[in-house]
């Protein structure tokens, strides 16, 4: 499939600086990008004017939990513990594949009406979500989600078999939380890591509950626990990272690991605000994530880098604390990054077809003093005017045209009844 796309905008993500020309697309990659050129001899497949709209790299959510759809809005009196303990835990000891399955269908459809190319997906029953994932045409790297209450034996087959499954699916090694995995575990993750010179992901730091819990148990906080047992040897990093100390940042620092923001969980599960400014100002390598949509209960990036620029304005008293082309390279580069998608970071020649087209028309994109503060501040999931994956369009013009979405909210709705 060659797809031209012409008349358009194109934010690369390399620069803020925004190019006019064209957009050449073949099977799964970028052929061209510049200005208009002699088309007469080449064969595409289709020709699309983009009225001078902009096209950009996918939106990546480098923290969720997909099939946790299932949850939302369904236990929004909670703060994290209880929320985990009182109401999630004991209804997914109910979940089986077929809920998975059909629950992470609906995530895709919200994440590609909202931009999002890739997801990093921590849950159960991956091979549910792998064939949901392939059959929708969605880009699905899953983060292990191995604790004491299971998934430590199934970690190393799931790292050989879903890095094998298709080229839409990776794996990459991770563990629930320090306060679910006890050390012996820690340990054998830590052992994985050095077997395969692999990276690997936590939630780390979400809540100071934790923090305090991980000290009074080892003396130290997570993040350095992590780092003497080797589990960060080979790289990888933490989801939330809200409660981080000054050393935490530093070994986050020297061992090159990503920090994922999760802005709005962290105010609605009351868990704090991540001081993404300290982050920025010592140049971490940050992404951002939704979290589940039981503790969002929005999958939207829009409204995640919003939050993560205006919070850092409210911790510092200053309006200009982090600048929104910083934001909005974590959500792209930086997710693509964070998950090992070095083909999908930024649109340029010979990189993964992973874009998406912005409705300069929508009234929160006018006027265009800056495009990229108005994606900031002002846009929302309904500035998405297409996405595509892979070289294929999967949604464009409020269509989805590889899931059947009334078939997808018919059987989550049948489905949520086995997990009341």
């Amino acid at each position: 499939m060659a797809i031209r796309f012409y008349n358009c905008r194109i934010l690369t993500m390399k620069d803020d600086k925004i190019i006019e020309g064209e957009l050449w697309t073949e099977n799964d990659r970028i052929s061209y990008i510049g200005p208009a050129a002699d088309v007469k001899d080449k064969p595409f497949d289709r020709e699309i004017d983009c009225k001078g709209n902009l096209l950009m790299p996918g939106l990546k959510n480098a923290h969720t939990h997909s099939a946790m759809t299932f949850s939302r809005s369904l236990a929004d009196e909670y703060c994290l513990n209880d929320w985990l303990f009182k109401a999630i835990f004991p209804r997914e000891d109910k979940l089986i594949p077929e809920h998975v399955y059909w629950f992470s269908k609906l995530a895709y459809a919200d994440y590609l009406s909202g931009g999002v190319t890739s997801c990093f997906d921590m849950y159960f029953h991956k091979e549910a979500s792998a064939k949901a994932a392939v059959e929708s045409g969605f880009r699905h790297i899953f983060c292990g989600a191995a604790n004491d209450f299971g998934g430590m034996e199934e970690l190393e087959g799931y790292y050989e078999s879903l890095n094998n499954f298709d080229p839409l699916v990776a794996f990459i090694y991770g563990f629930h939380a320090e306060y679910t995995t006890n050390e012996d575990n820690l340990k054998r993750i830590s052992e994985l890591a050095h077997k395969y010179n692999a990276p690997v992901f936590a939630h780390i730091s979400e809540t100071k509950s934790e923090v305090d819990g991980c000290i009074e148990r080892y003396g130290i906080t997570p993040a350095v626990l992590f780092d003497k047992l080797g589990i960060f040897d080979f790289g990888g990093g933490g989801f939330h990272c809200v409660w981080f100390t000054d050393e935490d940042r530093e070994i986050f620092k020297k061992r090159d690991l990503w920090s994922v923001f999760n802005a709005c969980s962290n105010l609605k599960l009351a868990s704090g605000i991540t001081p993404v400014y300290k982050f920025v100002e010592k140049g971490m390598n940050i992404a951002i994530g939704t979290d589940g949509a039981g503790s969002n209960n929005a999958l939207s990036m829009f409204r995640e880098m919003y939050l993560d620029t205006v919070l850092s304005n409210v911790e510092t008293n200053n309006a200009a604390a982090v600048d929104p082309f910083t934001i909005l390279k974590a959500g792209t580069s930086g997710g693509a990054l964070c998950m090992g998608l070095k083909d999908s970071d930024v649109l340029d020649t010979g990189k993964k077809a992973d874009l998406i087209m912005i409705d300069m028309n929508k009234p929160s994109m006018q006027p265009e003093n800056n495009v990229v503060r108005n994606i900031i501040y002002s846009a929302d999931n309904s500035v998405v005017k297409m996405t595509m994956i892979d070289g294929k369009i999967l949604y464009e013009d409020g269509k989805f045209l590889t899931i059947d979405l009334d078939e997808v909210i018919r059987e989550c709705n049948k489905l949520k009844k086995d997990l009341a």
